[in-house]
């Protein structure tokens, strides 16, 4: 990793827990469980916790083993992937303001998703957190920055905490190239401009070379389901 790399990391671990929120569909579940891969190898004792209790598949759980490899503890629900819909949080889960590591929490889609966050919001402040926005230009209902503020806006109001800023993870799955990655900086930029929040980084599949600063680049981690 080169030292613009490391100082991005560095600046979004620095809180005890990093909060990945964001619209359905955004890639959500891949930025988190590459951003706790990079926590553990930069030194820290880390956690990747799935909080996503309304969508069923609960995705983070697909990619427990691949976690583990690099020594972080994966919290998922005590249902996922199974055929019981109850929607409950990992007894686990708590810990995480306890332990003397850091934890990557994976938030459900939306407004909806970021509810579970409110029941936990003076735990969450005690222990230190930073709240990142992911947005994807090609996700139709929030490719407008208009409409991707309104759904930052009604996330923050749900989960009754503030986004530190954005993280740029445009992107067209396997259709992805280049310029569709460099095309989406001004939306992101745009985006930044309206929120008043800084684009972090923007997160590059490992496959794909673009030439635009700030790039984190970041496996195809998580199991798709079509």
């Amino acid at each position: 990793m080169n030292e613009r790399t490391n100082e991005i990391l560095s600046d979004l671990f620095s809180e005890k827990l990093l909060i990945i929120a964001g619209h359905y569909g955004t890639g959500k579940t891949n930025v988190a469980v590459s951003m706790s891969v990079y926590m553990a190898k930069a030194g820290h004792k880390t956690s990747i916790v799935d909080l996503d209790i309304v969508n069923p598949y609960f995705r983070m759980a697909d990619n427990a083993g691949y976690v583990k490899q690099f020594g972080v503890r994966p919290i998922v629900p005590e249902y996922a992937n199974t055929n019981v819909d109850m929607p409950t949080l990992p007894y686990e889960f708590y810990s995480v303001f306890d332990s003397d590591g850091k934890a990557v929490l994976d938030v459900g889609g939306d407004d909806d998703g970021a509810v579970v966050l409110a029941t936990h919001k003076e735990k969450i402040e005690k222990s230190g957190y930073k709240m990142v926005f992911v947005y994807n230009k090609y996700r139709l209902s929030i490719s407008d920055p208009a409409d991707a503020l309104q759904m930052m806006r009604d996330i923050e109001a749900s989960s009754d905490l503030k986004f530190c800023g954005i993280i740029n993870n445009s992107n067209l799955g396997a259709e992805t190239t280049p310029e569709i990655i460099e095309d989406s900086v001004k939306y992101a930029d745009e985006l930044s401009r309206l929120s008043g929040l800084p684009v972090l980084c923007t997160t590059v599949l490992k496959r794909i070379t673009v030439g635009i600063p700030g790039v984190i680049y970041i496996e195809d981690a998580t199991k798709k389901l079509f």
